[in-house]
Formats: C-alpha cells, structure tokens, sequence
C-alpha cells in the first residue's frame, strides 16, 4: 500500500495542535509512548459510554457485552502476535513492566519440583542494554533465591557480544530475559542463537518486546521465545494496559502473581484453588477500556501492515542518520549505520547537556526525550551519562528529521554565544 506519514496524522487529533507560541508539534518521542489515533480514542470512549460493567461478572446485559468487548480484544491480540494456543495464552496486565514483574514473582514463588524454582547456583541471563523493567526484577529475584545475575556485554558498535555465548548462558542457567530491540541504541537484537543455547541447557527465554511489536511484523513462533511482554501505551493503544504472551505449558505451571477475584476455581476460609489460564493471572475487574482502545490500536496497524510501517520506519531512520552524521560534534549513541537498527536515535553534542538542548528543541516545537532512559547501567557502560534521543514512528516523515536537525544546529548556534 502507499504509506503518507501526512495522511496517517490526520486519524491523530493531537496533531491539530500546536506548540510553544504557535509551532507545528514536531514529536519525536514515541519510544516513551506513542500517539493516538481517533479510533483507538473512540473505542475506548465508547466502552465507557456504551458498555462500561465488569467484565466476567453480572447476568445482565451491559455485563455480557463488557465481557464480549473484553475477550475480542484478547483475539486480536493473539491474531496479532501469532499466538500457537490463541486467545487462552494472551494476559493483560498493566504494562509490560508488570507483565516482568509477573514473571519473576511468579517464578519467585514456584515451590520445589516446579519446573520454574530457582536455587543457590542457578542463573539468570540478561544483557547490559535492559532497560530497567526488564533488570531490576531479575535483579531481586536473584537476591531472594540466591541466583546468579549474568549477562551479555556490548561490542564497540553497540551490538550484543555473543562471542562466549556458551559461557553466559550455562548449564545451570534457568532464565534468559532480553530485549528485543534496544530503547535507547536502536539495536536489534539477532535472537535465533540466543534462543538455541537457552533451550538446549533447558531455560525459558523471555522477550522484551516494548519497542518492537509496535514497529515490526511478530510471530512468536518465528521467534522461538518463551514468553513475550509489550506495552500498549507504545503501540498506539491506550495507557494502564500490557500483555505477556506465553505458552500454555507453561503458563498452567506457572503459579499466580496476584491473589483475589476471578482468579480463583474454589475457595474455603483456609484453602484456594486456581482458574484455568489466563484468568488465573487475571485478578480483580480487568482494564476493560483499555484492553478495548488497545484491540482497536492493534486493527489500525494490522490495516496499515505491520510490513509497510517497518518498511517507512527504516526508510526514514536511514534519513536520519545520514543527516545527524553530517552535524559537528555530534555522537551517536549506537549503531551508525541502518543495519538490524530501529528507529530510536540516541545522541550527543559536543558539551552540551542533553537536557539543555531538549529544551531548546522544545522552543522550537521538537518533543525528544532526554536522561538515561530507564537504562542506567548501559548509560554508564557507553560512557554516556545522558543522551538525547528522538524516536520516529509511522506518523513522522522526513520534514520531522529536518526539524530536528535545524533545532540542533540552532542550539549550536545559541549555545555557541555564551
């Protein structure tokens, strides 16, 4: 189909709005969370204005079309993620960073003879490039199980180093958790090797996939994975909704995270039994709008193929490159060439820190963001406490990359004179 960056702005209302005395809204941070388009806005107001009840709850009418509303969305999720078990292996929870947290205190709480318990000795894999979600649980799961942390480290051009993949992912290893494609250098991550070792010494591989469901086509029986978790917020649904995806093997022996309603079979004052996947993980009234708004987000990007918006996404981040290359005393924090890249463009300039020139291109009407982006340790690994980092999706185009780059020759010119 042909892809107009143009046109697809106009299904966002947020882009009729303008910025700072006047100027065009130029938003380059949809790696923290994305826009939305009027139609995800519509169904999620329309649940509420048409069929707000609690879902698998009441005899009555609204209470069955909350559920109906609830369970296609939970469909289309699987659809979209070429689910092998459907419907039953999709979970929603409130993000993805809870989809990890899930996990890890779900395998936290395995009891001896469960195929997930950890012990003293056991290990669990990760890399330097985590964001925080995907390190901090793992961090503390080891702390309480006495686990070892271990990870894979980074080449100089921002790749993994799989070169002693072997010593890494051990005999002993139980869990390997990696992103897929990095937050902050854009790198994608080659997971077929990854995917291989951890099998063959019999670990789980867990995915992070924030920053890729929403900008390439995924099967996650292509990948390989175990289990895989992703935002909605980031591809283009509603915020307070994520999933995790895993298979039914192993989510039914999979103990639960959170206790209460709907996740129960039988209940007495002393014991409790478990529903069946995924309501077992599914405590308390769901996020119904959300997972609705998020099922909508999902058919916009089914209808545009996932394909094409890859395809405009690679395009224009070769643009980008080509053109912050070509600027002075500018550092790319990350591959520089638009190779297993995606289009989460991490920099810095000369002696100017970055929070002072994502201000200055907020003057100008350029939304970036600004920090060490959730991933302290590979902030610290780069030698680049902070950076800037804009982060293209399908509804920017080439006059986007020409704002920012003229907002950062500005801010040289500006910050030049003092």
């Amino acid at each position: 189909m042909s892809f107009s960056a143009a046109q697809i702005r106009k299904d966002f209302p947020i882009f009729e709005r303008t910025v700072r005395e006047g100027k065009r809204l130029v938003y380059l941070d949809s790696g923290a969370t994305s826009q939305k388009p009027l139609a995800v806005i519509k169904a999620e107001s329309d649940f509420y204005r048409l069929h707000n009840a609690a879902a698998h709850r009441g005899a009555h009418q609204l209470a069955e079309e909350a559920t109906d509303a609830y369970e296609a969305a939970r469909e289309i999720v699987a659809t979209f993620l070429g689910a092998p078990g459907g419907a039953d292996e999709i979970i929603f929870t409130k993000s993805a960073t809870e989809s990890l947290n899930l996990l890890a205190y779900a395998i936290g709480n395995a009891p001896a003879g469960n195929r997930f318990a950890l012990d003293a000795g056991d290990r669990i894999v990760v890399t330097e490039m985590e964001h925080h979600a995907n390190l901090i649980p793992w961090q503390q799961l080891g702390a309480r199980t006495g686990a070892e942390l271990a990870w894979f480290s980074l080449t100089p051009d921002s790749r993994l180093d799989l070169s002693s993949i072997n010593d890494v992912i051990t005999s002993n290893t139980k869990i390997v958790s990696v992103t897929h494609q990095s937050n902050v250098l854009g790198t994608i991550n080659p997971l077929t090797g990854i995917v291989a070792r951890a099998h063959e010494v019999g670990a789980v591989v867990i995915l992070d996939a924030c920053q890729s469901v929403p900008h390439m086509a995924i099967d996650v029986k292509e990948l390989g994975v175990d289990f895989l978790a992703f935002s909605g917020h980031k591809a283009l649904g509603p915020t307070g909704i994520g999933v995790l995806w895993g298979h039914m093997d192993l989510l039914n022996e999979l103990p639960p995270f959170l206790f209460g309603g709907s996740m129960i079979d039988n209940v007495t004052m002393t014991t409790a039994t478990w529903a069946p996947v995924p309501a077992k993980f599914e405590a308390g009234v769901p996020n119904m709008a959300q997972a609705v708004g998020l099922g909508a987000a999902l058919n916009y990007l089914t209808d545009l193929g996932m394909d094409n918006v890859h395809a405009h996404e690679s395009a224009l981040t070769g643009y980008l490159l080509t053109k912050l290359n070509e600027i002075a005393d500018l550092r790319i924090v990350g591959p520089t060439t638009n190779v297993a890249r995606g289009a989460a463009l991490s920099f810095t300039v000369a002696d100017f820190h970055p929070h002072d020139l994502g201000q200055f291109l907020d003057s100008q009407g350029v939304a970036v963001r600004t920090g060490h982006h959730c991933a302290w340790p590979l902030a610290k690994s780069m030698g680049v406490p902070a950076s800037t980092r804009a982060s293209l999706y399908l509804y920017n185009d080439e006059n986007d990359c020409d704002a920012l780059v003229e907002g950062i020759l500005g801010a040289q010119k500006y910050f030049g004179r003092f």
